[in-house]
């Protein structure tokens, strides 16, 4: 029998404490950005409530993901939910299984009228949010993809030569080794270390992360992340941490304030890193492709994204739903994508809106910012490398977190924590696909 859509939503995410919303006859818009992607956010929003006085979009910080994902469930639970809602990538599989408490946006926008050309955006960012036959589930919003971001100064101060090739985690740890050797304190940091150490690295090397094509085809799946591939990469981290050539500074991105700062020499962070560090950074940087084991899988294929799409809930009037169609649509158009993409290092979600960017010279003024949509479209996905869609993925990478952070102690060997992984997430899987089912 199936479960409502409250019941897969609570199976698919966690700290489900009712929020109490007030109503609004504008249109709601939750969101988890702060700073200058929060400014960013305010700033499309402003220009759509002045390019018409039909609807006015209100947009809301509801905290990080996780926490906008729980305050957009806590309201719907209430019947307080917003019109349009940020997700991050790992509640996709959840929001996907929730069909009674979102309404999708291939419908939305047909039922709207408003400009929409699903054939628009690029493959390897529609597909994370499409069904099998090729209709949007939700709008992608800030696509990203990892990337490794550099001082240069601090290379240049360490001996290095700053153009150094960094393709390969091989070549990454000599100069760990040199850095170590000038007596550098922070070698290297990180971000989202699941989502770029395993997920992503996974995909680079064209090695399954779950079973079931990373959830693609089912919710029986299960965890295939304590691969040779995964242990080899964790072992090597490890080792680098027992050393101190990498540094670790929690769980989502907290190493962006030790690079930003100038005290770090290479960060592995989302593309979209580019907007803080442009603004703060007061040392030389460059961007170059995140590294991959030279002869290891099938590597280099390509990365998979990261960040959010937007979901439209259900439960209000239609007239309303007339409003979310033009400003979703707002949003797609050419000039505020290839905007948004030069401004923060999302991905442009638009082909027209990456050709746009390219031939505004942007790409040859600031090299490197082209370096994640080449990432991502160098290859056809495979089934490895398309994405991953699991349920209480939030949950899982919790798990995943607090396993890695046993290896960066010491504490475990990357055998044992992975092999720990799969077996605590493979039980939350088996809990999401009961209640899927």
């Amino acid at each position: 029998m199936k479960k409502s859509a409250l019941g897969i939503l609570a199976a698919g995410t966690a700290l489900l404490t009712p929020l109490a919303a007030s109503a609004q006859t504008e249109i709601q818009f939750w969101h988890a950005f702060t700073g200058r992607l929060g400014e960013l956010v305010a700033a499309q929003v402003e220009d759509f409530n002045a390019s018409q006085d039909t609807y006015t979009v209100t947009a809301t910080h509801k905290g990080n993901y996780s926490e906008t994902l729980n305050a957009g469930i806590a309201a719907f639970r209430a019947g307080e939910q917003p019109h349009v809602l940020m997700v991050f990538e790992v509640g996709t599989a959840t929001m996907m299984a929730a069909g009674g408490a979102v309404r999708p946006v291939y419908q939305v926008m047909e039922d709207s009228g408003a400009a929409f050309d699903p054939d628009a955006y690029i493959g390897a960012v529609k597909g994370y949010y499409t069904t099998t036959d090729g209709q949007m589930l939700s709008l992608p919003f800030n696509s990203s993809t990892p990337v490794l971001w550099v001082n240069r100064d601090r290379l240049e101060g360490a001996g290095i030569d700053p153009d150094v090739d960094l393709t390969t985690w091989n070549q990454v740890e000599e100069v760990l080794d040199e850095l170590a050797e000038a007596g550098e304190e922070c070698p290297l940091v990180t971000a989202w270390q699941s989502w770029i150490h395993l997920e992503n690295l996974s995909a680079y090397h064209d090695v399954p992360f779950a079973s079931q094509e990373n959830g693609f085809a089912g919710t029986d799946t299960e965890l295939m992340l304590n691969g040779e591939v995964q242990v080899a990469h964790i072992s090597k981290m490890g080792e680098w941490a027992d050393e101190g050539k990498f540094i670790y500074t929690g769980r989502r991105n907290e190493g962006g304030a030790n690079f930003r700062s100038g005290e770090c020499a290479l960060f592995t962070e989302s593309s979209a890193g580019y907007a803080g560090i442009k603004a703060e950074a007061e040392f030389d940087f460059d961007v170059r492709p995140l590294p991959y084991w030279e002869g290891a899988g099938n590597a280099p294929q390509n990365t998979i994204i990261g960040g959010a799409s937007l979901w439209v809930m259900e439960g209000h009037e239609a007239e309303d739903y007339a409003g979310v169609g033009e400003f979703l649509s707002y949003l797609s158009s050419t000039p505020v994508q290839a905007q948004w993409h030069q401004d923060t290092g999302y991905l442009p979600i638009t082909a027209a809106a990456g050709e746009a960017t390219r031939e505004a010279g942007f790409y040859d003024e600031n090299p490197g910012t082209d370096v994640a949509v080449t990432q991502m479209t160098r290859n056809e996905p495979t089934a490895n490398s398309k994405g991953i869609r699991l349920g209480s993925f939030d949950q899982i990478r919790g798990i995943i977190d607090e396993e890695l952070e046993g290896v960066w102690a010491g504490d475990k060997s990357a055998q044992e924590a992975l092999d720990s992984a799969k077996e605590r997430g493979d039980q939350l899987l088996r809990r999401f696909e009961r209640a899927a089912n």
